[in-house]
């Protein structure tokens, strides 16, 4: 499989829905991959986000 072994970082914009069942599916789709948490932003508010997004990769660890 392609994502075997794969590390998986789910985030989206969007403008009521979510990350809908994104999460499941790749899981589904992805058995043998690293699923990290997900971000769903909505689309009316990422021009400000920054925080929103620095905060989530620092819980990730993937920046100090």
């Amino acid at each position: 499989m392609i994502f075997s072994g794969k590390t998986i970082i789910p985030y989206c914009t969007h403008e009521s829905s979510g990350m809908g069942n994104s999460v499941r599916d790749i899981k589904k789709l992805c058995p043998n991959a690293k699923v990290l948490s997900d971000l769903a932003i909505q689309g009316g508010s990422v021009d400000r986000a920054d925080k929103i997004v620095a905060n989530w990769l620092k819980k990730l660890d993937l920046i100090p």
